[in-house]
């Protein structure tokens, strides 16, 4: 007995064979595309990686070369002034006026270096003391204004605009009779 929701089904109503194949092909297709795009992606993240990583030495050598020979050129331009200093060191005895004339020479060269590499003398003598730039070793009477550098023991340097060494300096206390009032 046949149910009524039974269906005969004869062999034109069937699903051909086919269309099963057809249909694990495209699979089999999709499968593998996917595949190659995996292997694909992940080829690209490891060169990527790679990359990175070379990045990452290749930088760590650049940063430690510049620490050690980032001065080479400031080193070079000092040769020339220890050039002349040795120069002036081989004057003979009793010509003064050559070795006066060579450490001039020389002096002269170190503040030209200088000025190539924005290394700037501060000069105090006259201006007002100024803690930014100044170190005052001591205060003492003079027809200056009180608070005005005076005397210079030795000259102050900027880098770039900013301050290697204070200028150390001897302030005005301001007029001496002045004080004893």
């Amino acid at each position: 007995m046949k149910d009524k929701d039974d269906v005969d089904m004869t062999e034109d109503d069937a699903l051909p064979e086919d269309q099963f194949s057809d249909d694990e092909a495209v699979v089999d297709d999709e499968l593998e595309a996917a595949r190659c795009e995996v292997a694909e992606m992940k080829d690209r993240l490891l060169r990527t990686h790679a990359e990175m990583d070379n990045l990452r030495k290749r930088t760590q050598r650049e940063v430690a070369d510049a620490h050690k020979f980032g001065i080479e050129k400031f080193a070079v331009a000092l040769l020339d002034v220890v050039d002349n200093l040795e120069r002036a060191l081989d004057v003979a005895e009793g010509n003064e006026k050559a070795l006066r004339d060579g450490v001039k020479l020389t002096l002269d060269s170190w503040h030209e270096m200088m000025k190539k590499f924005h290394l700037e003398r501060v000069d105090a003598v006259g201006e007002v003391f100024d803690p930014h730039n100044h170190e005052a070793l001591s205060q003492m009477p003079a027809d200056a204004p009180e608070g005005t550098v005076v005397a210079q023991h030795v000259a102050g340097y900027k880098l770039h605009g900013r301050l290697l060494r204070p200028a150390r300096v001897l302030v005005s206390a301001g007029p001496a009779d002045a004080q004893s009032d």
